[in-house]
């Protein structure tokens, strides 16, 4: 059977390469006569494959020796709570909410400290990113918090918010390793990796050495603490060991597909086709304001419900799998994450052209 093109927002589309060489290995690693999925994670093989993957991420971002890089896991809502329980010292937070995953992230927050709502899209459906230059933010704030791209709603931040100095905490779960990154912009930057990196289970966060300390919120559980996590090098308890070995294979895969910059290009090239053609069709429109749109997931509707369907159905049978919106926004959305080939968009737009054709 031929593989489908899979425009999935996550679990996600894998680079074929790795999944091959993931089989290859399934059964005997390297010659240790077993597979990843069965090793020990404090054998010398395994801790060769998790400091490989950590160094290998460290080279493609940067990352400043200042920083911590930790395998956890728990999915990235785990970390609304660990963000604040971990940070919070002065009891004082700033969340801007341009989607489903930054409004739980408030919600959550508020459970731990005063959580303030400096700026929302709330208003016209998280269709765009607002102006944060001169948010409301004091100095008594212990972060602010983004979500940097949207996966629902598919915005991006363009530009990381002006926090006049306060931490920048940011979940980038559906950008991760799209494009080159700033990590000393940040104070942590976390994100869930089965959108563009690996399978579902792990959570990557780097974390600026000097929030890395004893000094949590009281009923922290040892298991949500960084710095436990950090001591043990992310082995403290079993790690998604077989999801890190595939995360370090894509990293690698990324290298030799030049790096984060040549992502950003290939991942551009991939939405313009698709952007071109949604702004000039009659049937199918994009839903997010140009300049906040996200390069990993591109929203689109018809305007009518049962054409929405129709659609879905037919591109299901054509080979295209899970372009049906999110529950919550209905329509339609193509995730396009680094493994995703330009040919699958390509044959997407010919696809829709032939749609828009027979249902004028």
């Amino acid at each position: 059977m031929s593989r489908v093109y899979n425009f999935s927002a996550g679990p996600a589309v894998l680079p074929e390469e790795v999944l091959r060489e993931a089989a290859e290995e399934m059964m005997d690693y390297k010659g240790c006569g077993m597979s990843v999925m069965e090793m020990s994670h404090r054998s010398k093989v395994y801790d060769q494959i998790i400091k490989e993957a950590e160094a290998d991420l460290r080279d493609l971002m940067n990352i400043p020796d200042n920083y911590k890089v930790l395998f956890l896991q728990g999915g990235a809502s785990q970390q609304f709570a660990a963000v604040p329980m971990n940070l919070m010292k002065n009891k004082k937070a700033g969340y801007i909410v341009t989607g489903q995953w930054a409004k739980k992230a408030y919600q959550e927050a508020k459970m731990y400290g005063e959580a303030v709502e400096l700026a929302s899209s709330a208003d016209e459906t998280f269709s765009y990113i607002p102006d944060c230059s001169d948010l409301a933010i004091t100095d008594d704030m212990d972060y602010v918090y983004i979500c940097e791209n949207n996966t629902i709603y598919g915005t991006k931040f363009k530009n990381l918010p002006n926090t006049k100095g306060v931490d920048l905490v940011a979940d980038v779960s559906s950008c991760f390793l799209s494009e080159p990154v700033d990590v000393s912009k940040y104070a942590v930057i976390y994100g869930g990796v089965q959108k563009n990196i690996g399978p579902a289970g792990v959570v990557i966060a780097i974390i600026r050495d000097d929030l890395i300390t004893d000094d949590v919120l009281p009923g922290t559980p040892t298991m949500l603490k960084y710095k436990i996590h950090a001591d043990n090098e992310s082995l403290y308890n079993t790690p998604p060991c077989y999801g890190i070995y595939i995360c370090g294979k894509v990293f690698k895969w990324i290298k030799k597909m030049g790096g984060l910059q040549a992502m950003k290009e290939h991942n551009e090239k991939k939405a313009k086709i698709l952007y071109d053609f949604l702004d000039q069709s009659k049937m199918f429109k994009a839903t997010v304001r140009p300049e906040d749109r996200s390069l990993m997931n591109v929203p689109f509707v018809t305007g009518n419900d049962e054409l929405d369907a129709k659609f879905v159905k037919e591109s299901k049978e054509a080979g295209f799998e899970n372009l049906k919106g999110h529950r919550s926004v209905g329509g339609m959305r193509a995730s396009i994450y680094n493994a995703m080939p330009i040919e699958g968009v390509e044959k997407l737009v010919e696809f829709m052209k032939k749609f828009e054709e027979e249902n004028a």
